[in-house]
């Protein structure tokens, strides 16, 4: 029965929390109630990783069209 329901929920999580989110959303935490980055910390690492990301997108969407 868990080979059906992990493959599942995994599929729910990655549609409903992106690489993206689950960056600013750490960054976040840890710039609010960590205390362990400040805002212009947490502006880089957001800007850092969208960017990377967006270049990832583009060339796969190069590669293999739409």
């Amino acid at each position: 029965m868990m080979e059906k329901v992990k493959p599942f929920v995994d599929g729910i999580i990655v549609r409903l929390l992106s690489r993206k989110l689950m960056v600013w959303m750490t960054a976040t935490y840890f710039m609010l109630v960590g205390e362990a980055l400040t805002s212009s910390d947490w502006v880089a690492i957001s800007l850092a990783y969208i960017g990377m990301q967006g270049v990832a997108d583009i060339a796969a969407t190069w590669k293999h069209g739409k």
